[in-house]
């Protein structure tokens, strides 16, 4: 039998994202894995896709895709483009900066992005 060990975030803390005028946070540093997101509830009913990448970086956008209205792209994979992170959406495979929020692929369609501190 094989055994996986899964390598998760090294530094301890929480995840927080400015939501209105105050820092919600929203999970430990330490359960996000590199390369993969987190769907987040916010408390007005939207959602957030709270990602980190293989440097340690943590993003956070829109987890709704403006192409298909579904709630999926925390779902999506990480990748870069030129230097800039993204996550390409799992239905129809466009990439939003995860800076910036703007589509890659259709510069008129973007995502929010939520300012994070990850301590």
């Amino acid at each position: 039998m094989t055994t996986v060990t899964i390598t998760t975030a090294q530094d301890t803390g929480c995840v927080r994202l400015a939501h209105g005028k105050d820092w919600l946070t929203v999970c430990d540093r330490a359960l996000l894995i590199p390369g993969r997101g987190v769907a987040v509830l916010l408390p007005d009913g939207d959602q957030a896709a709270v990602f980190m990448d293989r440097a340690g970086r943590v993003y956070a956008i829109g987890n709704r895709d403006p192409f298909t209205g579904a709630y999926v792209l925390s779902r999506g994979l990480l990748g870069s483009a030129a230097g800039r992170p993204f996550v390409a959406s799992p239905l129809l495979k466009q990439r939003f900066d995860l800076a910036t929020g703007t589509c890659l692929d259709d510069e008129e369609a973007a995502v929010p992005v939520f300012a994070v501190r990850a301590d």
